[in-house]
Formats: structure tokens, sequence, C-alpha cells
């Protein structure tokens, strides 16, 4: 089974769908400050390791928005691919995009879980042969519910479920690879919230690294006299 073989930045390819203000206004089933951190985590993963990276968006002026902000700035020199449809995959730029990347394995990062990611996946397996690869914590739905039904009705039919550190890691795989390896530690202190807090504690407190950030001086309490 191909699902077997794991994700690297050799075999895979990335589209984010509709990562747009009004979408993620309505999003129930993740915090939105999270969906948007675990997001340009993922953005900021497919380019330390240039995985080719589609982005796609939906009337924008009439309805979704301008696509955060923090996520363009990845990939300021990406074309946004803008559509009608709520199934990206009825878009020939999209199908275009995908086809000239050249890899079957296409993650998928977008809102909402049980429209635009459903339907895409559904359509780019069955028309398109791709494998997908659906990044749980980087996609939102309009419940929980919503959600959860829709990733079930896709793993039932052969997506794979994956979340976006687990995407960043499987692509590293060997912490020998040093041309990615001080990319990726930035990644998690920035994005990976207690695993990259513990990072920082292991740099400076076991291996006496300076930290991060300078400040003025610390104010120790006099003692008591």
């Amino acid at each position: 089974m191909s699902q077997l073989e794991l994700l690297t930045p050799k075999n895979s390819q990335i589209i984010f769908i509709d990562h747009q203000p009004q979408m993620a206004f309505g999003v129930q089933s993740i915090d939105r400050q999270v969906l948007k951190n675990n997001t340009v985590g993922l953005a900021k993963a497919a380019k330390i390791f240039n995985i080719p990276t589609t982005i796609t968006t939906v009337e924008t002026e009439s309805f979704s928005g301008h696509t955060y902000p923090e996520l363009l700035a990845v990939f300021p020199e990406n074309p946004l691919l803008e559509r009608t449809s709520m199934n990206s995959w009825d878009d020939q730029k999209v199908r275009d995009a995908l086809a000239a990347n050249g890899r079957k394995k296409v993650i998928v990062s977008g809102l909402w879980t049980e429209v635009c990611n459903n339907s895409f996946a559904f359509s780019a397996m069955l028309e398109g042969g791709y494998e997908i690869y659906m990044v749980a914590d980087a996609s939102g739905g309009t419940s929980v519910d919503a959600h959860k039904y829709a990733m079930d009705r896709m793993v039932q039919a052969g997506v794979v479920p994956v979340t976006w550190q687990q995407v960043l890691l499987e692509w590293q795989r060997d912490w020998a690879h040093r041309e990615t390896y001080n990319d990726v530690m930035a990644l998690v202190k920035e994005h990976s919230g207690a695993y990259g807090m513990g990072v920082d504690y292991a740099y400076t407190m076991v291996h006496k690294a300076p930290e991060r950030i300078e400040h003025g001086p610390r104010l120790v309490p006099q003692a008591a006299s």
C-alpha cells in the first residue's frame, strides 16, 4: 500500500484551501488562533523542505476576504488561485498546478473540513489518482461534529489523517539531516507550544546556550537584612 510509504520532501506536495477570514469566522471545531498557528507552522515547514505549494482562495472580494497575511508572508511569490466553486478540483488552474508538481501525495490544509476539504479530497482521489493526507489540526469545520464526521468519512474512503507537526517531523525524519535541523528547531520553538518551550529549556538550562531574546538586566531581590 502506498500509504505505508512515509512522506518525504521528494514525494509530496501541499495545498492550502481557503484560509480566509470569513471561512475562519465559521470554524467551531478548533480554537481559531490555534488553527492559524498550526496552518502557518505547516506552511513554514513546507518552506523549509521546499515542498511544492498551491494556495487557492474562493470569492475573496465578494465573501471570504483576504488570505491570512501570515500565510502569504511565507510564500510571497506564490500566485493565489481564485475560484468560485466550493470544490477546488473543479477549477482547471488548481488541477494544472497539482499536475505540474508531479507528485501524487497531496497534503491538504483547508476550511471547511466538511465542504471544501471533503469535496476536493474525493474528487482528487477519484479523478486524479492522488493520495490525500488531510491535516486535521490545520483544518476546521463549522462544529466539532462537522469536522469529526467529515474526517471519518474521508478516512473511510482512504484519506490519511495527519497533524501538522507529524508532517514536519516526517519530512525531517532524521536529526542527522543538518541542512534543515536549525530551521526545524526554530519553527518548533515558535509554533509547537510546550514542545518548543521544552527545546528552549534544554538549550538554555542544560546546554547553557544563550537565551534567544536579548533583554534588560534581571533585577534580583535583595537579601533580607
